[in-house]
């Protein structure tokens, strides 16, 4: 070793270099992480608050080909060019060993001081550190971007050749994925509630879904028969837990209108109450002088038009029908925001069976109208609901029948057996994993 090179100036400016170089190197490192793992909705949030490195570094994560093309060229820039002065440095000093002791040095500096400790920085505090280092690798970036423009070029061309194509303006995960993705990791980590996650992503799926999912079957209709005696449909809407009633004429296919009981009831208050009131003017009451028009929607709208649509209209009652225009069922505002909030209850609700309940081996009596939605809500099950809404579709489309009372199958995991059938429906039924 020779002594006096450590009292040569050019020794001292070579070791600053390098020390300036390593500190480049961790300001790469720590920039690409934070900039990287920020998330954009955070960054949004702080560029609303006047935050001009947040709205900065939101520009710069658009395109993150050429952002981590700039970086990463920079980062690797002064690593070379930082060892490559030690292993001069070391040389000088030690003669050939000095090769081994700089790559030896070089390794544990640049791990340290340069990778693991800016990045653990970075990773703890990740909106905050890209908003600081923005304005600086905007500038890298800028001063960069004729070699970073070669480097994607080829890189490119290399990936063509296996058959792969980057879009530059395409998201690797849509927001709702990313969404959808917290949620579900916040709730495996106990940071979010199951019902704080089925609230969201209820909310999330609106778009998804068709009111024929979760649309009430016409089977199941409480309808007015238009050419009724007045007293028996006010009987039947004062006995009816429905505020709203369909009015039919002839066949309960052919809605004539929709009458509201509140509607009903001042008719009929008036006519019996009223200056003019008599007896006959009772008798010759038509329920249609009262009724609505009916608002029918197709089947396959989605929930989420179809909320807004019951918004924009100012109504919360809707009857669908298919291609043909043939009743399938109907749909209220309370059905939609159900899918978010789950079951409301008022009330004016019959207190009918639960659709679910325990059984006392541990398996589930389910009923065959329960959506598999709503079973997957309620159990953290995971049945597939592409082939069909209810439980019962589920298993009449998995056993290729209509099964019979007693009759058990397996599929997806679970055993189903058909505890009881009416007509052509099951209606019953128990579950319980395999």
């Amino acid at each position: 070793m020779d002594n006096s090179i450590l009292f040569d100036t050019a020794f001292w400016i070579t070791a600053a270099a390098i020390l300036i170089l390593l500190m480049f190197s961790g300001f790469f490192s720590g920039s690409e992480t934070a900039l990287t793992a920020a998330s954009r909705g955070k960054l949004r949030t702080l560029a609303d608050q006047k935050s001009r490195g947040a709205e900065m570094a939101l520009k710069l994560k658009e395109d993150n080909e050429r952002l981590i093309g700039g970086i990463l060229l920079g980062n690797n820039l002064a690593n070379i060019l930082a060892t490559s002065l030690a292993t001069a440095l070391l040389t000088r000093l030690f003669g050939d060993s000095g090769v081994a002791l700089a790559t030896l040095a070089m390794t544990a500096l640049v791990l340290i001081f340069a990778e693991v400790l800016p990045k653990t920085y970075a990773i703890i505090h990740p909106e905050a550190t890209a908003a600081r280092a923005a304005a600086p690798i905007a500038v890298v970036v800028r001063l960069l971007s004729p070699m970073v423009a070669l480097v994607r070029f080829i890189v490119r061309g290399v990936l063509r050749l296996f058959g792969l194509r980057i879009d530059p303006g395409s998201a690797m995960l849509s927001v709702r994925e990313e969404i959808v993705g917290a949620l579900a990791l916040g709730h495996a980590e106990g940071a979010v509630e199951k019902e704080d996650r089925d609230r969201l992503l209820g909310a999330l799926d609106l778009g998804d879904r068709t009111v024929e999912e979760i649309m009430l079957h016409r089977s199941a209709i409480e309808m007015v028969d238009a050419d009724a005696p007045p007293e028996d449909i006010l009987s039947q809407a004062l006995a009816s837990p429905h505020t709203r009633l369909p009015v039919f004429k002839n066949d309960r296919e052919n809605i004539v209108g929709l009458i509201h009981a509140k509607d009903l009831l001042r008719a009929l208050d008036k006519l019996l109450r009223g200056p003019d009131a008599s007896p006959d003017r009772l008798a010759a009451f038509n329920v249609l002088d009262i009724a609505m028009d009916p608002y029918f929607v197709p089947e396959t709208t989605t929930l989420d038009d179809q909320m807004r649509e019951f918004l924009r209209r100012k109504s919360h009652f809707a009857l669908v029908v298919d291609e043909y225009g043939a009743l399938r069922g109907l749909i209220t505002l309370e059905d939609i925001l159900e899918e978010i909030v789950g079951e409301i209850a008022d009330e004016f609700d019959i207190d009918a069976e639960h659709p679910l309940r325990e059984a006392a081996d541990g398996s589930l009596i389910v009923d065959g109208a329960m959506t598999i939605r709503d079973l997957n809500r309620a159990r953290d099950w995971a049945l597939p609901d592409e082939e069909a809404n209810t439980v019962a579709g589920l298993v009449i489309h998995e056993a290729r029948t209509i099964p019979n009372p007693g009759q058990a199958f397996a599929f997806h995991g679970f055993r189903f057996e058909v505890l009881a059938r009416k007509e052509n429906r099951v209606t019953r039924l128990k579950i319980r994993p395999l």
